[in-house]
C-alpha cells in the first residue's frame, strides 16, 4: 500500500474513484468517512475521479479508509501516495502519448493487465510520461529466491507494464532512477518518422488522382467493376493514398475500439473507411493525409513545449570528475556520484551536484536555480547547487546529495509532475468534453442517414456533411488547450527561479487580487546591521563603535552580533583590549572593564538606572538625527534629550537603540535595524501597478512595521502578530468588503455578508516560520527555497532566490497564463461551433475540419501557449 508521509508527522493518500462522476456522489463518500477516527481534510476531485485524503497515520491508516469508501457503494481501483514506496512507484516513457485520447487508450491497456496488478495509472501526456504503482502482491520481495534477482524480477515487471502500453500502439521505455524522471529525452526529427514518410507519399498519389480526376481526365482510364460501381485510375490511387497514409490512423482507432475510447483516431478510422465502403475514396484519403499532416504538427508542436523541460534536464551536466585520497582524479557519470565524493570543477564547467565548497573560491552563476542575473562568490563553507556554473575560480566540492535528489532533479520533477495538478478550467474542459463528444456523434450519425430516410435526399451529399461533423467532433485542441499551457507558464517560471507546483497554483496566483507579506526575511533580509552611530560628549564615532564591538564579541545576543560584525568592517585596525570581569544582563545589555573602568552597552533603561542624565546630553555629530531640535534651556547648541528626541526619533524609524558609556559618561547611541531589501520598494510598487493589494503582515512592533511599510511602499499593515492572528488576518483579508468604510476595522473582524465580496489572497513568506499563514492561503509563496527541502516541499509556489523582483515576474506570468487559457478554450469552442454550425448546410466540408477545427487550432493554441516563455522577469535596472 503506497502512502505519503508528510515531514510534520501526517500522511495523505489519493484514491481512485472511477465511479464518483458527480457532487452527490462525492457527498456520499464524504459521509460515508466522517466517522472515521484521525481524517483532517477530504478532497474529492469529481471531474477526475480521486479522492485525496490527509490523516494522522497513528489513528488511522489507508487501509481503513479504503475500506470505508468501498462501503459507501463505490469501487476503488487504485490507490497512490505520490512516492511513497518508490520501488513500486514505475515510472515510463511514452513519447507518443501527446493528447488525452492517447492517455485514455494507455490508460485502458495498463488496466487490462492482470499481472502485475496496478494500484494506479496516472498518464501525463504533455510530459509524454506514465507512472504507476505495482500492488504489493506483485511486487518482487527483497528475498528473491532461485538464483533470481529483486532486479531481475522488477525487470520482468518493467517489460510486462512495456509491452501493455506497446499493445496500445505507443513506443514506450523505463526510466531510469537516477537523474532520468521527466522522460523527456531529446526526439528523433518528427519528418524522418515512419508516419511522416507514409504521409508523404500519400499526398503525393492524392496529388496525382487529383489531376487525373480534375485537370488530365482523358489520361483517367476505368479500370474495373466492383460491387456495381466503377473504379478509374484515380480511384484507385485514392484508396492506396487512404491506405498508405491511414494505416497510423486504423491502427490506433483498433486500440481505441478495443478500449471502448469515442476518441479522434477512432472516429477519423470510421470516417476513412466509411468514406472508401461508400464510394467516396478522394474524401477518405484527403481525410487520411490531412489528419497525418495534422498530427505531425502537433507532435511537432508538444515536442517544441516539451522543449523547454528538457532545457532544464540539460542544465547537469554528464559527467563529473572526482578526487580521491592520493589527489587522483577520475571521470566517472554525474548520476553515479554519492554523498561524500569530491568532485573539482573548473572556470567555466558546471557544477554536477549539490554539495559544500571544500576549497577554493569562484563567481558562480546561479541564474538556472535561482534565476539571480548577477554570480555570486562562493568560497569555502558555501553551499552550491547542481546545474550553476563556476564561472572564474577553481573549487573542489563535497557532494551532499545523490544526483536524483539534487535541488535541480527536485525542480525538474516537481515541473514534471505539475500537469498532475488540474486547473479549474482543464476540470471544466473535461467534463464539457466528455458530454459534447458523444452528442457531436450521434448528430453526425443522425445527419448522415436521416434526410435521406425521412425525405428522400441524396444519400452522397448527407453521407459527406455527417462525415464532416464527425471529424468535428473530436475536441483536439480544445482539450490540450489548458495543459499544454500550463506546461509551458511553468516550466518558463522554473528557468526564471520561480517553481510553481501546478496547474491550479499557476492559476490562482493570476486570479488573487490581495498579496499579504511577511517582513523579517521577505521585505528585509532578515540580518540586523548598524544603520546610526551618535557620537556624544566629545567622543569619536569610531571610538563607540570600537568599544561597543569588544564587549559584544563575547555576547550571543543577535543585535552585538550585529554590532560587532559592523565594528570589523568599519574599522581597519581593531584592537583588542582585554576585558575583565565581562557579564551579559539579561534582557538589558552587558557590561566589562576595559583599562580598568566598566563600560556598558545596552538598552537606555540600563543607563538610566545607573543615574546618568539621558535628558541632557550633547552631541559631537548629527549622527543622522539632525533633524532634531537641540534643548531651548541649554546655551550649547549641540544639546540634546535622548529619551524625548533621539530615541523615539530613531524607533519610529524601525531601530533599535543600543546606548554605549561609562557608569558616569554616556559615550554614544547605536543603531541597529533590519535591512530593507533594495528592490523591495520596486517590487511593491509594480504589483500595485498591476491591481494587486499589498499587505503586510508582522509580529513586529508597530514603530517598526510603520516604519519599514512606509518605506517600501506598502499602505495597510498589520503589527504584532502572533503566528495564529497571522491565520485570522489572512481570512480576514479574504471576506473583507472592498469599501471605505471597512478600512477601518481591525484584524479578525469579519465583513458583514452584505455587501461584502471575497477576495483571493496569496501569502509570501520565508517557507518554514510562515508555513501556517502560507498554507492557510489561496497560493503559498515561499522566498529563498533554493536548497530548502521543507520549502520545496510544502510550498505552492518557491522563489528560489531572495529576489522580490520575481513578484512581479510570476503575477504578470499567471495573468498571461490565465488569459492564454481563456483565449485558446473560448477559441477552441468558437471554431468548433462555427464548423459545426456549418456543415448540415455543406459550407464546411471535410478539409475545412481537418485543416481548421483540427491541425489549424491545434497548432493556434500550442503556439499561442508558446507566448508564455517569451516572458523575462524585468528589474528596476530595466527601466533605467
Amino acid at each position: 500500500m503506497t502512502e505519503r508521509r508528510r515531514s510534520d508527522g501526517d500522511a495523505t493518500v489519493e484514491f481512485r474513484v472511477p465511479e464518483m462522476d458527480c457532487s452527490s456522489c462525492a457527498t456520499k463518500i464524504e459521509r460515508g468517512l466522517e466517522g472515521v477516527d484521525g481524517i483532517y481534510t477530504i478532497d474529492p476531485a469529481v471531474a477526475s475521479g480521486r479522492l485525496h485524503i490527509e490523516y494522522d497515520p497513528t489513528r488511522t491508516d489507508a487501509e481503513t479508509l479504503r475500506e470505508r469508501v468501498t462501503e459507501t457503494g463505490y469501487t476503488v481501483t487504485g490507490l497512490e501516495g505520490a512516492g511513497g514506496d518508490t520501488e513500486r512507484t514505475r515510472a515510463f516513457s511514452v513519447p507518443g502519448m501527446d493528447c488525452s485520447s492517447c492517455a485514455s487508450k494507455v490508460e485502458g491497456a495498463l488496466e487490462g493487465l492482470e499481472e502485475p496488478t496496478l494500484e494506479s495509472i496516472e498518464t501525463l501526456p504533455a510530459t509524454g510520461r506514465v507512472t504507476v504503482t505495482v500492488a504489493p502482491t506483485d511486487a518482487p520481495a527483497g528475498d528473491a529466491t532461485g538464483g533470481d534477482s529483486v532486479d531481475g524480477a522488477w525487470d520482468r515487471v518493467d517489460e510486462r507494464i512495456v509491452s501493455a502500453i506497446e499493445g496500445a500502439g505507443y513506443e514506450a521505455r523505463t526510466l531510469s532512477s537516477t537523474g532520468d524522471e521527466s522522460g523527456l529525452e531529446p526526439a528523433d526529427p518528427i519528418w524522418r518518422t515512419q508516419r511522416a514518410i507514409g504521409t508523404v507519399i500519400g499526398g503525393a498519389l492524392v496529388v496525382v488522382g487529383m489531376v487525373l480526376a480534375f485537370v488530365a481526365t482523358d489520361a483517367n482510364t476505368q479500370l474495373f467493376t466492383l460491387v456495381g460501381r466503377e473504379y478509374a485510375l484515380s480511384h484507385v490511387l485514392f484508396i492506396i493514398a487512404a491506405a498508405v497514409a491511414g494505416v497510423p490512423i486504423l491502427r490506433n482507432g483498433y486500440y481505441s475500439l478495443r478500449a471502448h475510447s469515442l476518441d479522434i483516431d477512432f472516429l477519423m478510422s470510421v470516417g476513412i473507411l466509411a468514406s472508401v465502403a461508400a464510394h467516396h475514396p478522394f474524401e477518405g484519403a484527403m481525410l487520411a493525409v490531412l489528419f497525418s499532416v495534422a498530427e505531425l504538427l502537433e507532435r511537432f508542436s508538444m515536442d517544441r513545449a516539451r522543449n523547454s523541460l528538457r532545457e532544464l534536464m540539460e542544465l547537469s551536466p554528464d559527467t563529473a570528475t572526482i578526487k580521491a585520497e592520493d589527489g587522483a582524479e577520475t571521470t566517472i557519470p554525474a548520476s553515479a556520484l554519492e554523498p561524500g565524493d569530491l568532485v573539482v570543477v573548473r572556470p567555466g564547467e558546471k557544477i554536477p551536484a549539490d554539495g559544500v565548497v571544500q576549497t577554493g573560491a569562484s563567481a558562480v552563476d546561479q541564474s538556472p536555480i535561482t534565476g539571480e542575473s548577477v554570480p555570486v562568490d562562493r568560497a569555502a563553507g558555501d553551499e552550491v547547487f547542481a546545474g550553476t556554473i563556476a564561472e572564474s575560480g577553481y573549487l573542489e566540492i563535497e557532494v551532499t546529495s545523490e544526483a536524483g535528489e539534487s535541488t535541480l532533479a527536485r525542480i525538474v520533477d516537481l515541473v514534471a509532475d505539475a500537469e498532475r495538478e488540474r486547473t479549474k478550467r482543464e476540470q471544466f474542459v473535461d467534463r464539457f468534453a466528455s458530454i459534447y463528444t458523444p452528442i457531436v456523434v450521434v448528430l453526425a450519425v443522425a445527419l448522415a442517414i436521416g434526410p435521406p430516410l425521412l425525405v428522400g435526399a441524396n444519400w452522397n451529399t448527407w453521407f459527406l456533411r455527417g462525415l464532416t461533423l464527425l471529424v468535428i467532433a473530436c475536441p483536439c485542441a480544445f482539450v490540450i488547450s489548458t495543459p499544454v499551457s500550463v506546461v509551458s507558464g511553468i516550466t518558463s517560471a522554473a528557468k526564471n527561479g520561480v517553481l510553481i507546483k501546478g496547474g491550479r497554483h499557476l492559476e490562482a496566483v493570476g486570479e488573487s487580487d490581495v498579496l499579504a507579506v511577511d517582513k523579517t526575511g521577505t521585505l528585509t533580509t532578515g540580518d540586523l546591521a548598524v544603520t546610526d552611530i551618535v557620537a556624544l560628549e566629545g567622543t569619536s564615532e569610531e571610538a563607540v563603535l570600537a568599544t561597543a564591538g569588544v564587549l559584544e564579541k563575547r555576547s550571543e545576543h543577535p543585535i552585538g552580533a550585529a554590532i560587532a560584525e559592523h565594528a570589523d568592517e568599519a574599522i581597519e585596525d581593531v584592537a583588542n583590549p582585554e576585558i575583565r570581569n565581562f557579564e551579559a544582563l539579561a534582557g538589558r545589555g552587558v557590561r566589562g572593564e576595559i583599562g580598568g573602568q566598566t563600560h556598558y552597552v545596552g538598552k537606555p533603561d540600563l543607563f538610566d538606572d545607573l543615574g546618568l542624565d539621558l535628558e541632557h546630553t550633547h552631541v559631537r555629530t548629527d549622527g543622522g538625527v539632525d533633524s532634531v531640535e537641540s534643548r531651548p534651556d541649554c546655551s550649547r547648541q549641540d544639546c540634546l534629550d535622548l529619551l524625548q528626541q533621539v530615541v523615539p526619533t530613531l524607533e519610529a524609524e524601525g531601530k533599535t537603540v543600543v546606548l554605549v558609556g561609562t557608569d558616569d559618561t554616556l559615550l554614544g547611541v547605536i543603531a541597529v535595524a533590519d535591512r530593507v531589501r533594495p528592490n523591495a520598494a520596486w517590487a511593491v510598487s509594480q504589483l500595485q501597478a498591476q491591481g494587486v493589494r499589498v499587505v503586510m503582515l508582522t509580529g513586529d512592533n508597530e514603530g517598526t512595521a510603520r516604519a519599514i511599510a512606509e518605506e517600501v511602499g506598502i499602505e495597510e499593515y498589520h503589527a504584532e502578530l502572533l503566528p495564529e492572528e497571522k491565520l485570522e488576518a489572512i481570512r480576514d483579508l479574504e471576506g473583507r468588503a472592498d469599501t471605505e468604510a471597512d478600512t477601518g476595522r481591525k484584524v479578525g473582524e469579519r465583513a458583514d455578508s452584505e455587501g461584502s465580496r471575497r477576495h483571493t489572497v496569496a501569502m509570501v513568506g520565508d517557507g518554514i516560520n510562515d508555513a501556517p499563514a502560507l498554507a492557510t492561503a489561496s497560493v503559498g509563496i515561499a522566498m529563498g527555497a533554493a536548497g530548502t527541502d521543507t520549502a520545496l516541499e510544502t510550498a505552492d509556489v518557491a522563489l528560489m532566490g531572495d529576489d522580490l523582483t520575481r513578484l512581479p515576474y510570476l503575477y504578470r506570468l499567471s495573468g498571461t497564463a490565465n488569459g492564454v487559457i481563456r483565449q485558446n478554450i473560448g477559441s477552441s469552442l468558437a471554431v468548433k461551433a462555427l464548423l459545426a454550425a456549418g456543415a448540415p448546410f455543406g459550407v464546411v466540408t471535410v478539409i475545412h475540419a481537418v485543416v481548421i477545427g483540427d491541425m489549424g487550432m491545434s497548432l493556434a493554441v500550442t503556439g499561442n501557449a508558446m507566448r508564455l516563455s517569451g516572458i523575462e522577469p524585468e528589474t528596476p535596472e530595466d527601466e533605467a
